[in-house]
């Protein structure tokens, strides 16, 4: 019985390692893609989708203003705060349990979020989701890098999860407006449940992992330590930043957790230096130069992007008196250009390489900013100030997103693949809260002062063209940020091989290898003749992509 079953498996493995020797993805890949873009969606999704549906939650679970910015943000702080845990879940545990897991979390406190009676497990329930939803975004993540060799189809791949997860956001306040509008609040937490069921039959059939990981011997062990300490220090960080748009940054229950979490991430940065054997975030992933230049580019991006649905929305209902459900699908066009951007770039980078990819994604990205500082006005038409401007900005950071994701995945050893997607993520939910934390901060204060500079306005328009005036500031800031992006992007990424960013492959970038060597070094080694995501070993040379 045992030989019969090697025989068996022979033909697969030899089709696994015919399939990795001329860079073609397994079988059934397009289904792990379309799974891991699904579940990624609605991750993203949630984050966004209760925005306009927080009248209604107030009016049906009698919320107090205080609270009610809570049902937002004990999604985002429970998401951030565990999404470098839930990558090296799936490091060390598998991409299997890590996604089941998270799955069932996730759609059962979806679950519970709908059927909610007070305010009080609401929030409990949406902290929930969020966790849920941090043990499978960067499993998803991983599972494609996994699936796809490094070379242009991955890039391709990871193009569409890039844009679908940036459609996400975008497309969570026209969604939450047509379901809140149409049906209720609670749907824009119980549609969660049909996809739910819908992603565990997928992957009960299709995702599999690696012996290692179903077997467990001589698995690393998570570091604990660590893991409290890194969770602690963003949900610090992330708490400081959403109470000062409500009590101010001189506040104490502001600077206090501000201080309080970036005191423990240094002590996070010295325990993952000097004491820990094994490290929730190994340094030598951190320091390659693919890696950390792709965090810094998504970082400086970030600032402006993820908070434009926000300050948007508030303008278009503020200034303009739109319903939710309005203003809504007003960044319906944004939500488009941010999928067309990301599919483009899955087909530009094999030509031009991730460096000028998103350089050039995040200079259009800037010059959108720009233009909707300048036009930005009370009194403009939808398509002049916002339209227009939305698509240019949706197109370039819909570009970018993807040789970003590329650079930060490229030259990683695959054991570590959910661990450099984790910290992806986590910088990109930091880079969101700080970014909306300070352009509600520079809308307010311009907007305070322009009013103080035209008393004479009457009242209706003064309030409108103060609010225009306020956003209009902060997206001058946010155009200076996406420029700093693209100078980072071409200061500082590279167009290697295999990814683009540095690879493992033996002609790949010289930073990027010896990172991943050095990651290898840290971890147990997997059986002979497979790589640790269990399949056939991976050419020995990456795909060359262009210089830049």
């Amino acid at each position: 019985m045992p030989a019969r079953r090697k025989t068996a498996s022979a033909p697969s493995a030899a089709s696994a390692a015919a399939a990795a020797a001329d860079g073609r993805p397994p079988a059934k890949s397009g289904v792990l893609l379309a799974l891991a873009c699904l579940v990624v969606f609605v991750v993203i999704l949630d984050a966004t989708i209760v925005s306009v549906a927080l009248p209604g939650i107030s009016d049906g679970l009698d919320m107090s203003a205080t609270s009610l910015p809570w049902v937002v943000n004990a999604y985002t702080l429970a998401f951030a705060g565990f999404l470098l845990i839930g990558g090296r879940c799936c490091d060390l545990y598998g991409r299997r349990r890590t996604f089941f897991a998270g799955l069932a979390l996730f759609t059962a406190a979806s679950a519970a979020c709908g059927a909610a009676n007070g305010p009080a497990a609401l929030l409990v329930a949406r902290a929930a989701q969020g966790l849920g939803g941090a043990l499978l975004t960067p499993t998803t993540l991983a599972v494609i890098t996994h699936t796809y060799p490094e070379g242009p189809r991955r890039a391709r791949a990871l193009a569409l999860w890039s844009a679908v997860g940036a459609m996400g956001a975008s497309a969570g306040t026209v969604l939450g407006g047509v379901l809140t509008e149409w049906l209720s609040w609670r749907w824009v937490f119980l549609i969660n449940l049909p996809v739910g069921v819908l992603a565990f039959v997928v992957a009960a059939r299709h995702l599999r992992d690696h012996p290692a990981a179903r077997s467990g011997k001589d698995r690393a062990r998570l570091d604990v330590p660590g893991a409290v300490l890194a969770t602690s220090g963003i949900a610090g960080l992330l708490y400081g930043l959403m109470e000062s748009s409500v009590y101010g940054w001189s506040a104490t229950r502001v600077w206090a957790p501000l201080a309080a979490g970036a005191v423990l991430l240094v002590l996070f940065g010295v325990h993952q230096t000097r004491i820990s054997a094994q490290p929730l975030v190994p340094m030598s992933v951190v320091r390659a130069r693919p890696v950390a230049s792709a965090n810094l580019v998504m970082f400086l991006m970030g600032l402006g992007f993820f908070a434009s649905p926000v300050l948007l929305s508030l303008y278009l209902q503020g200034a303009r008196d739109w319903s939710p459900l309005r203003a809504g699908l007003a960044f319906l066009p944004v939500s488009v250009a941010l999928m067309t951007g990301g599919l483009a770039a899955g087909r530009l980078i094999p030509r031009f390489g991730p460096r000028t990819v998103a350089g050039c994604g995040t200079l259009v990205g800037a010059a959108g900013f720009a233009w909707l500082a300048l036009a930005l006005d009370a009194d403009a038409g939808y398509l002049v100030s916002i339209g227009l401007p939305g698509v240019l900005f949706g197109l370039g950071i819909g570009a970018s997103f993807t040789p970003i994701t590329v650079a930060a995945t490229s030259g990683v050893a695959p054991q570590l693949a959910g661990m450099a997607s984790g910290l992806l993520n986590t910088t990109r939910q930091l880079s969101g809260a700080v970014g909306l934390a300070v352009l509600t901060t520079l809308t307010a204060s311009a907007a305070s002062g322009y009013a103080e500079d035209h008393p004479g306005t009457p009242g209706g328009e003064a309030g409108a063209a103060a609010l225009a005036h306020g956003n209009a500031v902060a997206f001058g800031a946010a155009a200076v940020a996406a420029a700093l992006a693209a100078v980072g992007a071409w200061a500082l990424m590279r167009s290697g091989r295999g990814g683009g960013a540095g690879s493992t492959g033996s002609t790949g970038s010289a930073a990027g290898a010896r990172g991943a060597e050095h990651v290898v070094d840290e971890l147990p080694v997997p059986a002979a003749g497979t790589t640790p995501s269990g399949s056939a070993p991976a050419p020995a040379s990456g795909t060359s992509y262009p210089g830049s």
